[in-house]
């Protein structure tokens, strides 16, 4: 691995640390799916122009399209589908702790799918970084823990679309580039969620709220950030991590977006700092760089 996978890795964690943010702002305005839906579909306008005017070269290859259906279908589609609806009957908290459980499964997974196996120490390192995450979660739920059956399930789906994403993400390195892979996932996810979103309206029988909802600036701002920062910015970080390091390596990192979220509503939205989520970070940033350091140490010895 080299110095660049690790700076990917925590500017992708920062990045999508502030979008839970600017989602808790637009979510005013927009119902979720209709800012997943804009959200898409500035990505891809925005990738699509950089494409015609020849920034970005993106081959369309049949054969390309066994992996792009996989890397498409687990993320976007299937992981913010699910945890959209998971939400809407679960807490934040309760949803923060399922969610931090995506780097346990993604080692198991890659393990089994990818043969890419973490040392015991590294796992060590692993179960303390999502300790840090679940001790904030669990510190900050005053209601306590109390699972909802059909909402537990619907983001566990999310837990395990974004681990199957991260390994269908990995093989999809192997013959595309990762600006390539995150071309695709903004087409697949505007197209999917704006037909989703104009079903929405037509049943509710509000098409104008298309149009109309853009009307508000508090919205427009977290749509553009989401679209560009976050989709294109962030998932093409992701991908291009994927495609240089192990996958239980890449999404540890993601842990860190908890604490550049609690940063951000601090001193952005003036949400209290709490003792919990000190000592949470703590856990969480020596958890990865435990993670991090042991693997690059083990790679010096077998060279």
């Amino acid at each position: 691995m080299t110095k660049n996978v690790h700076i990917a890795g925590l500017l992708f964690a920062t990045i999508f640390g502030f979008s839970f943010m600017f989602s808790k702002v637009a979510l005013d305005y927009v119902s979720p799916i209709g800012l997943i839906a804009y959200r898409f579909l500035v990505a891809f306008l925005a990738f699509e122009t950089l494409r015609r005017f020849k920034v970005v070269d993106i081959r369309f290859e049949r054969s390309h399209f066994k992996y792009l259906f996989w890397v498409a279908l687990f993320q976007p589609i299937l992981y913010f589908l699910f945890e959209t609806y998971g939400l809407q009957l679960t807490t934040s908290g309760e949803a923060g702790m399922m969610i931090a459980l995506i780097p346990i499964v993604v080692t198991l997974l890659s393990a089994v799918i990818l043969k890419e196996s973490p040392n015991p120490v590294q796992i060590l390192f692993i179960l303390l970084s999502v300790s840090g995450v679940l001790f904030i979660q669990l510190s900050k739920s005053e209601a306590g823990i109390s699972f909802e059956a059909l909402g537990f399930f619907l983001l566990l789906g999310a837990v395990l679309a974004a681990a199957l994403f991260n390994i269908a993400s990995r093989n999809a390195s192997k013959v595309m580039k990762p600006y390539e892979v995150t071309y695709f996932m903004m087409m697949f996810g505007a197209v999917i969620f704006n037909v989703l979103y104009l079903t929405e309206l037509g049943l509710a029988g509000n098409l104008t709220g298309y149009i109309s909802n853009l009307n508000h600036l508090e919205l427009i701002l977290p749509i553009l950030y989401l679209g560009t920062v976050a989709s294109i910015g962030g998932f093409f970080l992701v991908n291009f991590a994927l495609s240089k390091a192990p996958a239980h390596i890449t999404s540890i990192y993601s842990n860190l977006s908890t604490i550049v979220a609690v940063i951000a509503g601090a001193l952005l939205l003036n949400e209290p700092l709490q003792y919990y989520h000190l000592i949470g970070s703590l856990m969480i940033v020596s958890g990865v760089y435990g993670t991090v350091s042991f693997r690059k140490h083990r790679d010096r010895r077998v060279v």
